[in-house]
């Protein structure tokens, strides 16, 4: 089953750097320079896994990146699309390695299961 979701979280990834690369006409290497940005959001759990879980999980919902893509669709604004793109990029290759939304009872339990240390337990 997991082997499924990461295929297609992969497939999403490779869809999104096509669009962003064809469609948008944004340069590819913005998908890798930019990548690890979204990834500020884990600096909650330097206060505990509690805000952690939650300052990650804001920046890794579908939710945020769906609300940058309404504001696109509304004003047409290259900035909200380019933004909207690079984060379902860093979104669909998080999931696509097993990195899923976090529980609060530590950084490596997530909705897809363990990774990491807690995944050799």
């Amino acid at each position: 089953m997991k082997t499924i979701i990461s295929v297609e979280y992969l497939f999403a990834a490779v869809l999104t750097a096509l669009f962003f690369v064809v469609i948008g006409g944004f340069e590819w290497y913005w998908l890798l320079l930019l990548f690890l940005a979204f990834d500020i959001s884990a600096v909650g759990y330097l206060i505990s896994n509690t805000i952690g879980a939650f300052t990650y999980n804001l920046g890794h919902s579908l939710i945020g990146p769906g609300v940058v893509a309404t504001y696109f669709v509304m004003t047409s604004n290259e900035t909200a699309l380019f933004i909207t793109l690079l984060w379902l990029f860093h979104i669909f290759v998080d999931r696509t390695l097993g990195f899923g939304l976090k529980h609060t009872t530590g950084f490596h339990h997530t909705h897809l299961g363990k990774i990491s240390k807690a995944r050799k337990k």
